[in-house]
């Protein structure tokens, strides 16, 4: 992979790759000597730190009965900080597909309908110019949640296939909160975020998130079933340059998908606006394949 010097932005440093279990053992590959410091995560858009300890995780509208204990293991939920804050995961749609981000607001008990008040309102503009949009109207809610099913209307207008995507949008955001496992929709059967498994991209990147500032070095996480399970990225400065690079292996691929981790380094002398790519190499051709391009702001390291 080739690295391009830059005005403000001296060589890369490219750092260990750091890969999370799946189905299989994760690979890694070094592209350049490890990090001494521990990696940094990136600070959201709305400024709250994510270093912050949590205090408290907060549950959804409370069900009307005590739900069972879960028999798969639960999505990671909302998490509250220190600061009185929650932070929400949110899937909207692009391309006919659904790629998350993440919202941080104040913290309530009724996260349920603060998900589903922040889908409806829509991607903010950095999440806009990569495409993002939602199929959500405003105006639905939880009617009730019991034994781990969450019941609601949602509007019908559209296609089937519109209207597949805006079910799928409200069952992925949902079932990220503890006490949700399924979703039911208009009387029909619940379901999980299996049912809309086939919506996903190759590639899903749950972080960084678009318009977040990170710092190096940075970790990016997200799924993905690709070629051998192998994940690149590349961090772009302001002029497009690459300053970073690294890839790993999810912990499945070709067929499965599985979650990957990987961890990348860059010194730049200012902050400035960047890219975070991640993508697969064409099996054929060795071109970028199935690129997932995620707007941020570089923070400059010494």
């Amino acid at each position: 992979m080739s690295r391009h010097g830059a005005a403000g932005v001296t060589a890369p440093v490219l750092v260990a790759v750091l890969l999370i279990g799946g189905c299989g053992a994760p690979r890694s590959g070094v592209l350049g000597p490890a990090p001494t410091a521990a990696p940094s995560s990136a600070t959201g858009s709305s400024g709250a730190p994510p270093s912050a300890a949590p205090t408290k995780r907060p549950d959804p509208d409370p069900p009307t009965e005590p739900p069972p204990a879960a028999t798969t293991p639960p999505p990671a939920p909302a998490s509250a900080t220190a600061r009185d804050t929650v932070a929400v995961e949110l899937w909207f749609v692009r391309a006919g597909l659904l790629v998350p981000t993440r919202r941080t607001r104040p913290a309530t008990v009724a996260t349920s309908r603060l998900a589903l008040t922040e889908l409806a309102a829509g991607p903010s503009p950095a999440e806009a110019a990569t495409g993002m949009s939602t199929l959500l109207p405003a105006g639905v809610e939880v009617t009730h949640i019991v034994d781990g099913v969450a019941t609601l209307r949602v509007p019908s207008a559209g296609g089937p296939a519109t209207r597949r995507l805006r079910e799928a949008q409200v069952v992925w955001t949902l079932t990220q909160f503890p006490t949700v496992r399924q979703v039911r929709v208009d009387g029909a059967a619940a379901v999980d975020r299996t049912d809309y498994a086939d919506l996903l991209p190759p590639i899903v990147v749950s972080g960084p998130a678009p318009g977040d500032r990170v710092s190096a070095p940075l970790v990016v996480t997200g799924t993905a079933d690709v070629f051998e399970a192998t994940v690149s990225v590349r961090v772009l400065d302001a002029a497009g340059r690459e300053v970073a690079a690294g890839f790993g292996t999810a912990g499945c691929g070709s067929g499965c998908r599985g979650g990957y981790r990987v961890v990348v380094a860059w010194r730049t002398v200012r902050e400035q606006q960047g890219t975070v790519e991640v993508y697969e190499v064409s099996a054929r051709d060795g071109t970028r394949i199935n690129t997932m391009a995620v707007p941020v702001v570089l923070a400059p390291v010494g």
